[in-house]
């Protein structure tokens, strides 16, 4: 496992442009557990250098959110320069776009001093074919989320959506295999953005969705976007009642591979989602 160690993973995950001192101050004083100071997509050409310079004078973290900065992609001109800003203030981690492999993931790292790595492993169309090699064992890798924006640009797609407004194949194709790809690496599988953040109601849809497919954190790109975020990732206290007691039931008959509770029939697959809530309640 990758996970930083005492760390709960952050459930909500807020991107901020790192150009703007109101947007960042904002963030800052947020209700989100983790924060991503962007330098990519969201700062103009004419703005990096400016980003990078608000970001080195933030000096120590005093509380509240996490800090994390998503950095250019490997192999641009601005990916360098980008990482002067991990010798001056209190960042957690790097998010890496345009992840391809498991193998960009071990270069950053070669260049960070091994800092813990978030990748956004879907946003080119070869990225999509490398989902299963995020299982090296000496990188630091600590969450993989997707993105459909890059990769419906990246694919020449006019829409990522279908006529009845719902995904298309493509796009849930490569949610799924995010999920799938960081449960095999042992990471945080991250759910990405929900673009619209004046729909409350479709976000709250989305992220539960999330919740329940596996997923245990959401991309977030504006502060209305947390509570939601938050409250559906965070195990309720029913939630947590039911787990206990059907830990507690496999506990007291440890040899038993089913077990009849309050009249429905589980088995061992149900005893390790109970174990999962748990440990994200902790």
């Amino acid at each position: 496992m990758h996970i930083v160690e005492n760390l709960a993973a952050p459930r909500s995950w807020l991107f901020v442009p790192a150009d703007s001192d109101k947007k960042v101050a904002k963030a800052i004083a947020s209700d989100a557990d983790a924060i991503i100071f962007d330098l990519e997509d969201s700062v103009s050409l004419e703005r990096k250098q400016a980003a990078r310079d608000l970001l080195k004078a933030l000096g120590p973290r005093d509380g509240g959110p996490r800090w994390w900065v998503r950095i250019n992609p490997l192999r641009t001109d601005h990916h360098k320069p980008d990482l002067e800003v991990f010798a001056s203030a209190d960042f957690e981690g790097v998010v890496l776009p345009k992840a391809e492999s498991g193998a960009d993931v071990v270069e950053l790292s070669h260049t960070t001093g091994h800092l813990p790595i978030h990748a956004i492993v879907t946003e080119t169309a070869a990225s999509l074919f490398g989902l299963l090699s995020y299982r090296e064992p000496s990188c630091p890798l600590t969450a993989m989320s997707w993105g459909a924006e890059d990769l419906s640009a990246a694919l020449g797609a006019t829409s990522k959506y279908d006529e009845d407004g719902g995904l298309s194949f493509t796009y849930r194709l490569a949610r799924s295999l995010t999920l799938a790809g960081a449960v095999a690496a042992g990471v945080q599988p991250v759910d990405g953005v929900f673009a619209d953040f004046r729909d409350e109601a479709g976000l709250t849809a989305e992220v539960r969705a999330a919740a329940r497919e596996g997923f245990t954190g959401k991309l977030a790109i504006h502060p209305d976007q947390l509570a939601p975020i938050n409250e559906a990732f965070t195990p309720s206290a029913a939630d947590i009642a039911i787990a206990e007691e059907l830990i507690a039931a496999f506990a007291a008959n440890p040899s038993a591979g089913v077990l009849s509770i309050n009249g429905r029939m589980l088995d061992r697959p149900h005893l390790i989602q109970a174990q999962a809530l748990l440990a994200r309640a902790r």
